[in-house]
């Protein structure tokens, strides 16, 4: 008897243990889908937020003057190099062809298609959208979002709203501002280390980049500026596990956001090339 009580208890401890394993498994593959199901609803409750009175504007223009602060030097400085790297390249080649003076094409190109949104956007994720992840984040752990709710005050309206809204006019007029210094900064790279005519270059400016490239360069930055701000803040409002958790928050805000921009940029500029073609 003694023997038949173990086997049937071992049975029954192995079966325990292949529904734990089944249930956690469960748990890790729903839990994706639960972050992305928050993550509509968070998003589509602040964009409701921001369009509908009353308006937070002073932490509004809080965040738009920190956001620029943090952004516009950085943003300036990583948009030359980037441009002149691209301008290089292509007046290698086109030096190849004798077709030099068409520098200013390529550059234009690189500038207002790829260059422009991507440097501002960058920027504003790397340092403007992980302050706002950190700073949402360490007022959850303090229960401070808590305490509004208690109060009566919307938190995505009061705090949420604003940072989002300020993250997307940030990038789309930083986007203008760091798309004509690397054009500037193309031009004279081009025109006195690579001896390209000032006239060519100008001229090659317009052959090819129009105003609906300008346009779609446009809303690319306002929905990159979109959605890093609607990340860094759903992750600053659902932080968990203390300091530790509003860390990798942060991280996770900085790695999410540069793979959703990346896949937004390329939808959008394939949308882009088959309106304009």
């Amino acid at each position: 008897m003694g023997f038949c009580s173990t086997s049937s208890d071992t049975g029954l401890d192995d079966h325990n243990g292949r529904g734990n394993q089944v249930s956690t498994l469960a748990t890790a593959a729903v839990k994706p889908i639960q972050s992305v199901g928050g993550f509509v609803a968070f998003s589509l409750d602040t964009v409701v937020t921001m369009v509908k009175p009353p308006y937070a504007w002073r932490e509004f223009l809080d965040q738009t003057a920190f956001l620029a602060r943090v952004a516009f030097t950085p943003a300036l400085m990583l948009s030359v190099p980037y441009v002149v790297l691209t301008v290089f390249t292509f007046n290698v080649l086109l030096r190849e062809f004798g077709a030099a003076d068409f520098s200013g094409s390529g550059a234009a190109i690189g500038a207002v298609n790829q260059i422009g949104p991507l440097v501002t956007v960058l920027v504003v994720v790397g340092a403007g959208a992980a302050a706002m992840c950190a700073d949402l984040g360490a007022r959850t752990i303090r229960e401070e979002l808590d305490a509004l709710r208690v109060m009566g005050i919307d938190p995505i309206q009061a705090l949420v709203a604003p940072r989002v809204l300020a993250a997307t006019v940030v990038a789309f007029l930083l986007s203008s501002v760091v798309t004509l210094v690397g054009l500037v900064g193309g031009f004279f790279f081009s025109v006195f280390i690579q001896q390209v005519t000032p006239g060519a270059f100008v001229a090659g400016l317009t052959l090819i980049t129009g105003v609906s490239d300008v346009v779609i360069s446009m809303i690319k930055a306002t929905l990159f500026g979109l959605t890093a701000g609607l990340i860094a803040c759903y992750q600053g409002v659902n932080v968990r596990m203390g300091p530790a958790g509003v860390g990798n928050a942060v991280n996770e805000t900085v790695v999410i956001s540069f793979v959703m921009l990346f896949v937004i940029n390329i939808v959008i500029t394939a949308i882009g090339f088959e309106v304009t073609k």
